[in-house]
Parts: structure tokens; C-alpha cells; sequence
């Protein structure tokens, strides 16, 4: 059996990678990996890592090194799962753009109001999960605070300048749902 350094339960990183691979199964991230190889983005084998991370996040995507799932965050299948739907959503969006630049808050909120709104992050039961018992416009207000969640670790972006650059870009990003036709 091996040792778990996790943090709240979480899991070890080969427990991780197991879900990662399980998640790539699950029809929404086979349909995102296609999209971004139709979109000219290849999905390569390490491309989705699971590590043990330092800093209190569940996940990123990085330019050129490709998705991590923090494992020592991760508890369950579903987690893993929300995490890689989220961070396929800033991949495709990294690909399809070829000018994003996540150091530009406006970008970098536009990604987040998508990855928010289309990855299911913010379905009523995650929210009631979260301890947010408000029924009606729960999604959008969802989506406004993890986007101001995911801002903070910008060293480009002040709370004001990402606050200023998701409202400039909310009603084109919120409402981009490619590659869907509409919000999952």
C-alpha cells in the first residue's frame, strides 16, 4: 500500500492518475479531446498529470506543459473529472485563439467565464454541495465568483482589473459555448 501525504483525505498521485484515466473515458472529455484535435491542439499521452501540489488549488493548464490535477485535493471521481473538463475548456480555448495571452485579464476572464459556465462547475447540487442555497441565479453568480477564485492567482491581474475585465467580457464569453452548440 502506498503512503498518502493528502490533505483532507484527497488521494495519492497514482490514485489520481487512476481517475484521470477514468476520466478520459466519460463522454464530455473524449468530446473536448476531439475538439481540440479537430481545432489542430494534439492531446498526447502525458498531456493530463496527476501531482501532489504545494498550493491550495485543485487544478491548471498550462501553455505548452499541458493539464494538473492536484491530487492531494482530489477525493473522488467526480472531482477529477470537473477538474479535467475545466482545465480541456482553457486548453481549447488556449488553441482556438491564437493571440490569448493569460498574462491580459480580459483573456484570461473570458476563459474563466467559460471553463465556469460550461464545465458544469457550477450545477445547482455542486453549489448546494458548496453550502450556496440560492436556487434562482445561482449559475452566473457561480461563475462571477470562481472566476474572481481563478484571477486571484494572476500576478498580472489586481482584483479591480479582473473585476473590470469580466464584466467588459462577460456577455460574449458567457455566452460562447463552442465547441458545444449549446451550454452542456
Amino acid at each position: 500500500m502506498v503512503e498518502s501525504s493528502t490533505v483532507n483525505g484527497g488521494s495519492t498521485v497514482q490514485e489520481c492518475q487512476d481517475m484521470i484515466r477514468r476520466s478520459l473515458r466519460t463522454p464530455i472529455v473524449k468530446f473536448l479531446k476531439e475538439h481540440l484535435e479537430k481545432s489542430g491542439c494534439r492531446i498526447g499521452d502525458n498531456f493530463i498529470k496527476a501531482i501532489h501540489c504545494d498550493k491550495k488549488v485543485s487544478g491548471g493548464y498550462v501553455r505548452g506543459h499541458g493539464i494538473i490535477v492536484c491530487s492531494n485535493y482530489m477525493n473522488i471521481q467526480d472531482e477529477v473529472n470537473q477538474v479535467v473538463i475545466h482545465e480541456l475548456i482553457h486548453a481549447y480555448d488556449d488553441c482556438r485563439a491564437a493571440n490569448l495571452d493569460w498574462a491580459n485579464c480580459a483573456h484570461h476572464a473570458c476563459s474563466e467565464i467559460r471553463a465556469g459556465h460550461l464545465s458544469g462547475d457550477c450545477h445547482y447540487k455542486r453549489e448546494l454541495l458548496r453550502g450556496y442555497l440560492k436556487i434562482r441565479g445561482h449559475e452566473q453568480e457561480c461563475v462571477r465568483r470562481r472566476v474572481m477564485k481563478s484571477m486571484a492567482g494572476n500576478p498580472y491581474c489586481s482584483e479591480s482589473a479582473s473585476k473590470d475585465a469580466m464584466e467588459a467580457v462577460w456577455d460574449v464569453c458567457y455566452n460562447d459555448t463552442k465547441p458545444f452548440d449549446r451550454a452542456p
